[in-house]
């Protein structure tokens, strides 16, 4: 599986990406919004990504330009009476942000989700300010289906998360 959209190669993650998706774990706006922690060693990184690509049921796409892992998306498919969910994660390197990388990442994984695995539920959680990832997740046919509020610490502050879903009919 091998995809482009305008200059930007979306592709399995390989090993050899870790350093560069790392970088991206780690930049300040990304590392603000995701629940990982901006102190994430590479090694602790490096050995999180090997369990990721070795563990059945997950599938981590990367968003390549110009031969650099730039953002990466996590899909985690769901096991037993929860066989037909996915939840996602993702994360886009500051310096790429409003290029629509974060879009083609989600197609992709989406394509994958319901042409591939037969999967009817992707879920997600994303801080309940962050109205531009909310609105992409919007245009690929998420909707709002909670909010936790004071979910987690971020900016010395505890903020809320909004949960979102799309169903496959």
């Amino acid at each position: 599986m091998v995809e482009e959209y305008d200059g930007v190669r979306i592709r399995p993650a390989r090993m050899s990406d870790a350093g560069d998706l790392h970088r991206v774990r780690i930049a300040p706006e990304a590392a603000r919004d995701t629940l990982g922690l901006p102190s994430i060693s590479f090694e602790r990184f490096e050995q999180q990504m090997q369990k990721w690509l070795e563990k059945s049921g997950v599938h981590l796409l990367v968003a390549e330009v110009e031969g650099a892992a730039v953002g990466m998306i996590q899909l985690s498919a769901g096991s037993d009476r929860r066989a037909h969910c996915g939840s996602l994660g993702m994360a886009v390197h500051d310096d790429y942000h409003g290029r629509g990388i974060g879009s083609a990442l989600l197609e992709a994984i989406v394509d994958l989700a319901d042409s591939w695995l037969g999967l009817h539920r992707l879920q997600l959680e994303v801080y309940a300010d962050n109205a531009v990832a909310i609105r992409m997740y919007e245009r690929a046919g998420f909707q709002r289906e909670g909010c936790m509020r004071r979910a987690a610490v971020r900016d010395g502050r505890l903020a809320d998360i909004v949960l979102m879903g799309r169903l496959r009919d």
